[in-house]
């Protein structure tokens, strides 16, 4: 699995990979050529806007904001989250998952710095409500 995600995400960087065929030897070639990885960290990946991606990658957005969808609900401290931003990324461990019935509830409790260090509460409480709906 590792292989194909590297192979695709290899393929992805470079268009010239569209308009060209490969062979299924070929493409093993490639693979079974590709550099050895330095960690074996399983990540889960998770997109981000630039301008949460950019708090997070700096370390001054210590709380990420999620809606507990069924594929989140088994996330647990000490999983890997990669968050995503383009061709961006940010390796990160989970410290611990709190649930909290409201957004209000939850930046009252948290902190609304450690959300968002650079809107205020109110603004914030606008944004994840656009976001999650």
């Amino acid at each position: 699995v590792d292989a194909m995600v590297w192979l695709v995400s290899r393929m992805l960087a470079d268009p010239k990979h569209f308009y060209r065929s490969y062979t299924t030897a070929e493409l093993d070639r490639i693979m079974t050529a590709r550099p050895t990885i330095k960690t074996s960290v399983r990540a889960r990946e998770m997109n981000l806007y630039r301008r949460y991606f950019d708090l997070v990658a700096d370390g001054s957005k210590t709380i990420e904001v999620r809606v507990q969808y069924p594929n989140l609900r088994n996330l647990a401290a000490g999983d890997h989250i990669r968050f995503v931003c383009g061709r961006d990324d940010a390796l990160t461990r989970v410290k611990r998952v709190t649930r909290y019935p409201s957004f209000e509830e939850m930046l009252d409790t948290e902190g609304p710095e450690k959300v968002n260090p650079t809107s205020p509460r109110d603004q914030q409480l606008a944004n994840i409500r656009r976001i999650y709906g």
